[in-house]
């Protein structure tokens, strides 16, 4: 086994968070029961934040990363040996507990899930805490009852991670996905994942009020803010939304009057800790529901020595899909 390994560490320099690339050995890794050799972590919005030194580490010094796929190289717990495949989403990786920008890294085997075989690590990379999270709010609106005779699913900040497979899957489930985009670039590749129609965020917006024409029997909000609230003011009777984003804010401008004159519902989607049958959930719905042959379409690989580049991009909105971080490049 390699004494050394290359990882992306966040540390306090002058009173400000930075990630710098180090070298760092198993004895600096957390006390945990399961040491995993990694392949492949994900660039998210969130890891933008983390690398970009805004404050997202919550505990220094800290290994960014939030997502990770590997192979087990030292088990303590009967549930996991030395040769499986695993990945781990969320848990509070890169904010509370060391993650996936490492060549190496100890975590806790209850963080672990063994790889789907339908998955290569790439794969399941490509999914990535986007996908994920993109599967745990379409389980949400089916529990809710909205099927795809109800109407059309509008889906925000559609060319980000989880936007992108939130319309791969749920136009392969059946439904008349509308994507919202503000990148006009963008719209061929919406279409190509399997978007019915796209169109601007201004046209989303509508004229802005909290109560507004019925259009949309589901959505999925990546954006927050004040698209939310236009969102749920156009929601069908019966409709919900389904929240996991906050790129345009955490604030909600809207009122009550959706929710008790139409009978809307809001689903707040947590997939950071969320517990594990529900994620064993979401990714045996992944391997049935989300069609691969658009990977290619959706991702693109970089090597982890170009992190700091790309966390940039993702927070100024240049990224489109998904970006699989490749650890030992």
């Amino acid at each position: 086994m390699t004494d050394s390994f290359r990882a992306l560490v966040i540390e306090e320099h002058d009173g400000k968070q930075r990630a710098n690339f180090k070298n760092l050995t198993i004895a600096d890794l957390p006390d945990e029961d399961v040491l995993v050799e990694i392949s492949y972590s994900t660039l998210n919005y969130k890891d933008g934040l983390a690398v970009s030194g805004k404050g997202i580490a919550r505990r220094l010094p800290m290994v960014g990363g939030i997502d990770l796929a590997g192979t087990v190289l030292e088990s303590k717990s009967a549930e996991f040996k030395p040769g499986d495949k695993v990945i781990v989403n969320g848990y509070g990786l890169s904010e509370l507990h060391w993650g996936g920008y490492s060549q190496k890294q100890k975590l806790k085997s209850e963080w672990l899930i063994k790889l789907p075989d339908s998955f290569s690590m790439q794969d399941a990379m490509a999914i990535g805490t986007a996908g994920y999270t993109s599967m745990l709010c379409v389980l949400a609106l089916e529990k809710a009852g909205i099927t795809p005779d109800k109407g059309e699913i509008l889906v925000t900040g559609a060319a980000g991670g989880v936007g992108s497979v939130a319309i791969a899957i749920l136009s392969k489930l059946g439904y008349r996905v509308i994507a919202s985009s503000g990148r006009e670039e963008t719209h061929e590749y919406l279409k190509k994942l399997g978007a019915a129609e796209v169109i601007s965020r201004e046209e989303t917006m509508g004229k802005g009020r909290p109560f507004d024409k019925e259009r949309w029997a589901g959505a999925v909000d990546c954006v927050g803010s004040k698209i939310l609230a236009a969102v749920i003011a156009q929601l069908n009777y019966g409709g919900a939304v389904a929240a996991c984003g906050l790129a345009g804010g955490n604030d909600l401008p809207t009122s009550v009057l959706p929710f008790i004159l139409r009978g809307v519902s809001l689903l707040g989607v947590d997939s950071v800790m969320a517990p594990r049958e529900k994620r064993i959930e979401a990714w045996s719905r992944l391997a049935t529901d989300l069609d691969k042959s658009l990977f290619a379409d959706m991702t693109r690989v970089e090597p982890m020595s170009n992190l700091p580049t790309l966390a940039g991009e993702i927070l100024k909105g240049q990224i489109k899909g998904r970006v699989v971080i490749d650890v030992n490049a």
